[in-house]
């Protein structure tokens, strides 16, 4: 029976982590306010963490596989070419590189200090979310006109900024503090997701090379293997289906709702937890 339990729990972080990873609500911060809510120890290391990410990073790459190839391709073109009709996807790698900098900087300099901050304190959580939703609601109605040849070296520093800003749990990342800077710069919606979304790859699969070797020296990995595959197979789906239909969301223009669930969610963090 308490091997069910074990699995039930770790599945349901895996899906919950999945689902919230793309859209604007924080994963880390809903991860955190479910433990300290129903009280459930499972996940509190560093190689479930890394394993889950995993799998989201994973589905993204599955929706985006057909961007990702287009674009390395032209940006591989222009270098051999330098024909000018490949120089819009070759700046474009530029400056998903540069705007990675900012959180890959401050994630290894600052994550663990950070992660400790916030352990335990979903109060702290709340007050995060509250403040997404008020950033969500500030872009609920902007239509940008900028495509990917329009951006420039100031819109890849200030994303990435903003992705450095959501390591704070209750600050979303991915479908949020990249998104609402990207936005707020004047970029399409089609245009600040893809961009979002294309940082998250290298930032993700950076933090897992560098974990690998916490991952292997995991003294539980050997006996929560199949919980640890259970919620990185959670995880890898509800991502997709999750990001998929966040895409959906962002052609409608309805982030106003997910502004409405941040407010309630926060505010009953604050007060419950």
């Amino acid at each position: 029976m308490e091997e069910i339990l074990t699995l039930l729990k770790y599945l349901f972080l895996g899906l919950l982590q999945g689902f919230t990873e793309p859209i604007p609500i924080s994963s880390s911060g809903h991860l955190l306010m479910a433990k300290e809510l129903f009280s459930i120890e499972a996940g509190d290391n560093l190689s479930f963490e890394v394993l889950v990410n995993f799998g989201s990073l994973i589905a993204v790459l599955i929706v985006y596989w057909k961007d990702i190839i287009n674009i390395a391709k032209n940006g591989i073109n222009y270098i051999v070419t330098r024909n000018k009709q490949y120089i819009d996807d070759f700046m474009f790698i530029i400056y998903l590189v540069v705007a990675t900098v900012p959180a890959a900087v401050i994630g290894l300099l600052f994550e663990d200090m950070i992660a400790g901050t916030f352990l335990g304190k979903a109060k702290m959580i709340g007050i995060s979310l509250f403040i997404t939703g008020i950033a969500l609601w500030i872009i609920r109605n902007i239509r940008g006109d900028k495509n990917d040849g329009a951006l420039t070296m100031k819109d890849a520093i200030i994303v990435g900024l903003a992705q450095a800003v959501a390591l704070i749990p209750g600050i979303s990342r991915s479908g949020g503090a990249t998104i609402v800077a990207a936005m707020l710069l004047g970029m399409k919606q089609e245009t600040a997701l893809r961009f979002s979304f294309l940082m998250f790859i290298p930032v993700s699969a950076g933090t897992m090379v560098l974990s690998i070797g916490d991952v292997i020296q995991d003294e539980n990995f050997n006996t929560l293997w199949i919980p640890y595959l259970i919620a990185f197979i959670a995880a890898l789906i509800a991502t997709y289906y999750s990001l998929r239909w966040f895409m959906n969301i962002m052609a409608k223009g309805n982030l106003k709702y997910f502004a409405f669930y941040c407010f309630i969610v926060g505010i009953l963090a604050f007060i419950l937890l």
